[in-house]
């Protein structure tokens, strides 16, 4: 990531994404699968039981459902079409249903994509049906495993594998590595977190001239490894984040892969003269620097690279001089300058960036003077002013970018009264509020944005007679009101907040009972938090509606941790996060 454009200083909540169906081939023969090329996980057409709230299942979803039950009856599998076979090997993965002695049902399947990132007691026992599939494999995720070298070197005979993910694995050595430089047609190699990865072991890496995405994130032992990476002319990205021991020789390395589109080096020690390397690199379009010992000097190296659109230069070490170089980066579409000591006239070199659509300025030296250096921003959607000097006379800079869709003014000196001067941005969908002097007045102010999803108001001074305003925002999906002055009549104006799966109200130390009797309707609900409350066991039996919930935070309350757990295995299984456990 190239660093959040709205930040919270607190934890963000989780959202967990479902996986997204696939459209299954109408013929299924083993020429007919689609050749999925990547590292995430892949999800079958079958997530749950076969047939969705009435709808009639398929003849193939049946068929998958049956087989996986079923699957310890199978010895083998090869005379199925490959598409069945990937969607069966696909859905027992997703359900963690699949061990060592079923996968053997999948030799020489064909399978394109074997998927087993994280996936618990993979070792090289399960090499061997792996890699049966031959010349047909395609991806391969063996993140978190117990794979050595012995079972690396069992990939030799996958000839076209173009995707190979080995994350957080401290089970391969530098001999190891030699195991993949065979395979010539990788594009794709990710290795974040190993310490096997020495410079020596980098030698493996100079014969996969089609290697487009190499990761090396966290690893600790790379320095002076890339000079192994000069010959990889097709490299577009690379990732090495983290790495404390990458240095300026080592930018000076690759400074000749002119091909590279993605450069992550943030937190790694290299300074200005490092990045007078990259000046080559025209095709450069992001580029993280973030926690790097670079200054304002820097910028005249990359006012060099016109094609970047990302640039993240947070918590560097930033001041105005030599901010006039970003006038020149026209093509900028997000800009991260949080944590520098920038003032507003660093702003007013951004004036001629019309593309921009991201801009962080989280904690830098910012007034309200500077806002007015955005007032031309016509196509900014995300904006984070959190911890600036901005105040009521800035806000009124920021009513003309009609696009703007996240919105961060927690800790700034903005006020109830200044708030009406945000009433235009009617495409806004988060709003972070968080600061001392927001009282029920303010939130009142912003009723008219009811596009927002995501409205913070943690260190807001929020009342029974403020919540009423709640009501106007039928879209809500998160919301945090803490440290109020919240107590039941309030909460009622939240019944009708359906979409909400996120709620936070700790520290209105007011509420019983009574409030989760209203929040018992909330059923899309994913996590919930009132600590600091007068809640009791006696009020859990209210949340047995909420299916969805994951977290619940009730800590400080007169809740115990063992009626939790009942409630936990009586009524909501997908719990799985509580306090007090």
């Amino acid at each position: 990531m190239m660093g959040g454009i709205c930040s919270r200083k607190r934890d963000q909540p989780v959202i967990e994404e479902g996986g997204v169906s696939r459209v299954v081939s109408g013929r299924y023969g083993k020429s007919s699968s689609s050749k999925w090329l990547g590292t995430s996980s892949f999800r079958s057409t079958v997530e749950q039981s076969p047939g969705v709230a009435g709808i009639c299942p398929s003849l193939l979803e049946l068929c998958i459902s049956k087989i996986c039950r079923d699957i310890d009856k199978y010895s083998s599998l090869s005379l199925l079409p490959r598409d069945v076979s990937q969607q069966i090997f696909n859905e027992l993965v997703s359900s963690q249903s699949l061990t060592h002695d079923s996968l053997q049902a999948f030799r020489d399947c064909a399978l394109e994509d074997v998927c087993l990132g994280e996936y618990p007691s993979v070792n090289d026992n399960w090499m061997d049906a792996i890699c049966s599939q031959g010349s047909s494999l395609l991806s391969v995720d063996l993140s978190g495993s117990e794979v050595t070298d012995a079972g690396l070197d069992l990939l030799k005979d996958c000839s076209n594998l173009q995707s190979l993910t080995y994350n957080y694995c401290d089970h391969v050595s530098e001999h190891g590595l030699k195991h993949i430089s065979g395979l010539s047609n990788l594009k794709c190699l990710s290795f974040k977190r190993s310490s096997a990865i020495s410079a020596e072991g980098m030698h493996a890496f100079s014969s996969l001239l089609n290697l487009e995405k190499l990761d090396l994130e966290r690893c600790p032992e790379i320095h002076g490894g890339f000079v192994h990476l000069k010959g990889l002319m097709k490299l577009k990205s690379l990732n090495v984040r983290c790495c404390k021991c990458v240095t300026d020789s080592d930018l000076k390395a690759i400074s000749g892969l002119t091909n590279l589109n993605e450069l992550q080096i943030s937190n790694c020690n290299i300074t200005d003269s490092g990045i007078s390397y990259l000046k080559g690199l025209q095709k450069l379009n992001m580029l993280n620097l973030e926690g790097c010992n670079v200054t304002s000097a820097c910028l005249e190296s990359i006012s060099a690279l016109v094609a970047l659109a990302y640039l993240n230069l947070n918590r560097c070490s930033l001041s105005d001089e030599g901010c006039d170089k970003f006038s020149g980066l026209t093509n900028l579409k997000v800009l991260s300058l949080g944590f520098n000591s920038i003032t507003d006239a660093c702003l007013v070199h951004l004036k001629g960036l019309t593309k921009l659509e991201s801009l962080n300025l989280d904690s830098c030296k910012i007034g309200d003077e500077g806002l007015a250096s955005l007032a031309g921003s016509v196509l900014l959607k995300n904006l984070e002013l959190s911890d600036t000097e901005v105040g009521s006379n800035g806000i009124r800079h920021l009513s003309g970018l009609k696009n703007l869709e996240n919105l961060n003014l927690s800790f700034t000196l903005v006020t109830d009264g200044s708030l009406k001067k945000l009433s235009g941005l009617t495409s806004l969908k988060s709003l972070n509020l968080d600061a001392r002097q927001i009282t029920d007045a303010g939130l009142a102010a912003i009723t008219g944005l009811t596009k927002l999803t995501h409205l913070d108001l943690f260190g807001a001074r929020i009342s029974d007679s403020g919540a009423n305003s709640l009501k106007h925002f039928k879209n809500l999906q998160s919301l945090e009101i803490c440290g109020g002055g919240l107590t039941d009549a309030g909460v009622k104006n939240l019944k009708d907040l359906v979409c909400l799966t996120w709620l936070n109200l700790s520290q209105n130390c007011n509420l019983t009972d009574k409030s989760l009797e209203v929040i018992s309707g909330l059923t899309a609900l994913v996590s919930l938090n009132i600590s600091n409350s007068r809640i009791t066991n006696e009020g859990l039996q209210y949340l047995k509606p909420l299916k969805n919930l994951r977290s619940l935070t009730l800590e400080s309350s007169k809740v115990t941790a063992s009626e939790i757990r009942n409630l936990q295995f009586a009524a909501l299984p997908n719990l799985v996060s509580f306090r007090p456990e």
